[in-house]
């Protein structure tokens, strides 16, 4: 991508669809409640199209006009089955060590909306925890992307100003989070999210494969 690179101090990454591939095992862990209550399964593009809202979402989405009804039952099964697999399947994507190598001097965080005890169980399991400063996933903060409120108290945290601090991830919400707490933006097109959306929402900088950002972050 052509110009300078933009210099930051703060990398913030998202974690489904941009540092792992966690779909598989959310598709299984969705069909698995959906089979225990009696329901049809959905297929993986489908299931994957609702991920990046937290948990609680996806599956009132996979549920969809039964989720009155059967929502609290169901979390009661996805939660206990999905944490015992949530690494059956989820691995790194393509360049992500070697990404967070680059950046080994830079302060870098996770925020999710994956709940926080899940993304620390994936980060450990993986071997990537000890790259961030810290992992704000749903239940740390009493907000969830895309509001400002979940990001703004990480930047004043770590002294970063808004300027100097860039979300990177497959998200609408993280392009959003970025635009409503002034931060730069980093849409990363090989995720979970069809590209033309995210494209559609003009970020500052888009990435085919993570590595993209060695290229443009100084």
């Amino acid at each position: 991508m052509p110009g300078p690179m933009k210099q930051v101090d703060l990398l913030v990454f998202d974690l489904d669809g941009t540092l792992v591939r966690s779909g598989e095992d959310l598709v299984a862990a969705v069909n698995h409640t959906l089979q225990s209550l009696g329901f049809s399964l959905l297929d993986a593009d489908t299931v994957q199209g609702f991920v990046g809202d937290g948990l609680e979402v996806l599956m009132k989405r996979a549920l969809g006009p039964n989720d009155g009804q059967y929502h609290e039952r169901a979390m009661t099964i996805f939660y206990p089955y999905y944490s015992e697999h949530l690494l059956d399947h989820t691995t790194l994507y393509p360049g992500v060590p070697t990404v967070l190598a680059h950046f080994g001097d830079r302060m870098k965080v996770i925020v999710t909306n994956k709940r926080q005890e899940y993304a620390v169980k994936i980060t450990r399991g993986l071997g990537i925890d000890s790259h961030f400063l810290e992992i704000v996933g749903e239940g740390s903060a009493p907000y969830r992307k895309p509001d400002p409120r979940l990001l703004q108290p990480v930047m004043m945290k770590w002294n970063a100003s808004p300027e100097r601090t860039v979300v990177i991830g497959d998200g609408v919400n993280d392009i959003l989070l970025a635009r409503q707490a002034g931060a730069l933006s980093c849409a990363f097109l090989g995720g979970l999210t069809g590209r033309d959306k995210l494209l559609s929402l003009a970020p500052d900088m888009i990435c085919e494969t993570l590595s993209d950002i060695m290229t443009l972050l100084g």
